[in-house]
């Protein structure tokens, strides 16, 4: 009876934040907008956006305030109706469908991962795969060495024991993709299937997942993309319909999931925390993920800029498609790029914005041997910079910063340095990445 009472509480106090939203009808083109204007963002400052973004090789890119359309812009060949892959960002969806699996006791992801894929299916010692949960694959906690020559492998060859899962955290996708495997042998449906069926016929989403060589790429319109981010907004609530109704599971998700990597959920990337982890290095770093977004955002974040970034504190959703210099796994330097321009909508009018620092490019993003900062300003005087490491410790700086300087970091141990450039007592802080 107290377990009836407590989901009855939920499911209202959902179906009243849904009320507030707007939810685009199924199998139309019809989407509601809002005006920029109401949100006093400047029309020469959505235009600085756009250029940026299709400079950027972005392809699609859509902003949702209360559910509605304030932005929507497609470029570099891209119209509403093409489709283009989310790359990891879709491993938000298989965390849904995870946790839509759990409420319908198909699976509980305490279990061990071997229950439905077998034993063996790794390399490990029967003692070190049994200590492998489903939970694991969902937190990048398996133990399992991400340092293979190919962690997108998915043979037992390649899953090979490092450490005892939940003792380690490691950006590791050939766990990930497994979880396709755990659902379809819950659902004993595809993953295609359990997804139409659970997921888009209520959000009229559209899209397949696509099987490329050991990946199980999500493809879709952009606006299927903007669908899943608003349902995430709502708590998994689609007009009135929960889809999600275990709202510890969706807490769990959207927050931290394990006391290694605090910036990490469910599949998700999470903002505010007090350190955060990267692909590939074993180091925490201090600080927020990003420093230019709201601390209560969450992310899905893929290869080459594909992004969902969800934003309760200002019902806020935007949507990002497309290619990127940025080759790594998790590009959170270009969705850093993003908020800078997304900061500066509303319209201002202070005399020292034509003083500012205003045009500072800084390539390549990772590095090997050497970084780039291109330097532009409206006004004529140079400027200072300098380069810190993680932990703040300055490792050098020059003057007179103009045009095009390089700067050799072939010295540097490989991580995440941060670059500060000063102008008039104005500080911008660019992070890089050293490989």
């Amino acid at each position: 009876m107290k377990t009836l009472f407590l989901n009855t509480i939920i499911f209202f106090l959902c179906l009243d934040l849904s009320a507030q939203m707007y939810f685009p009808p199924n199998n139309a083109s019809e989407w509601e907008t809002m005006d920029p204007k109401t949100l006093g963002w400047c029309p020469n400052k959505i235009d600085s956006l756009s250029q940026f973004l299709e400079a950027s090789d972005t392809k699609a890119f859509i902003l949702l305030k209360d559910g509605k359309i304030v932005l929507e812009k497609y470029m570099n060949g891209h119209t509403r109706t093409s489709n283009w892959y989310w790359a990891s960002a879709g491993k938000t969806l298989t965390a849904t469908l995870v946790g839509i699996a759990q409420q319908e006791k198909l699976l509980d992801i305490s279990e061990l991962t071997s229950k439905y894929l077998g034993k063996g299916w790794t390399s490990c010692t029967p003692a070190q795969e049994d200590k492998i949960t489903i939970r694991n694959q969902l937190t990048m906690t398996s133990g399992l060495d991400d340092g293979v020559a190919d962690p997108f492998c998915t043979l037992s060859s390649c899953l090979k024991y490092k450490a005892d899962a939940g003792t380690r955290w490691a950006y590791h996708n050939g766990p990930y993709t497994l979880l396709d495997q755990v659902i379809e042998k819950a659902s004993n449906r595809t993953m295609n299937q359990y997804l139409t069926q659970k997921i888009k016929n209520t959000t009229g989403m559209d899209g397949l997942f696509i099987k490329q060589d050991y990946n199980n790429v999500y493809f879709s319109t952009a606006r299927s993309m903007a669908r899943f981010g608003l349902l995430v907004l709502n708590k998994g609530n689609w007009n009135g319909t929960q889809i999600l109704t275990d709202q510890k599971y969706y807490n769990d998700m959207v927050n931290t999931s394990q006391n290694i990597n605090e910036s990490y959920g469910y599949l998700w990337w999470l903002n505010g925390k007090n350190n955060y982890m990267v692909p590939g290095l074993q180091l925490k770093i201090p600080g927020s993920l990003f420093k230019n977004a709201p601390s209560d955002m969450f992310s899905a974040l893929g290869k080459n800029g594909q992004f969902i970034n969800v934003i309760p504190s200002q019902n806020m959703v935007w949507i990002r498609m497309g290619d990127n210099p940025d080759n790594s796994l998790v590009p959170f330097l270009f969705n850093e790029d993003v908020w800078k321009y997304i900061n500066d909508l509303a319209c201002t009018t202070s005399t020292s914005e034509s003083t500012a620092i205003s045009d500072i490019k800084v390539f390549p993003n990772p590095a090997n041997q050497m970084i780039s900062i291109q330097y532009k300003n409206d006004a004529t005087e140079a400027a200072d910079y300098y380069i810190t490491n993680a932990t703040g410790t300055k490792l050098l700086n020059g003057s007179g910063l103009s045009g095009t300087v390089d700067i050799n970091i072939g010295d540097f141990t490989p991580g995440i340095y941060f670059l500060t450039v000063t102008n008039r007592d104005v500080n911008n802080t660019y992070k890089f990445i050293k490989n």
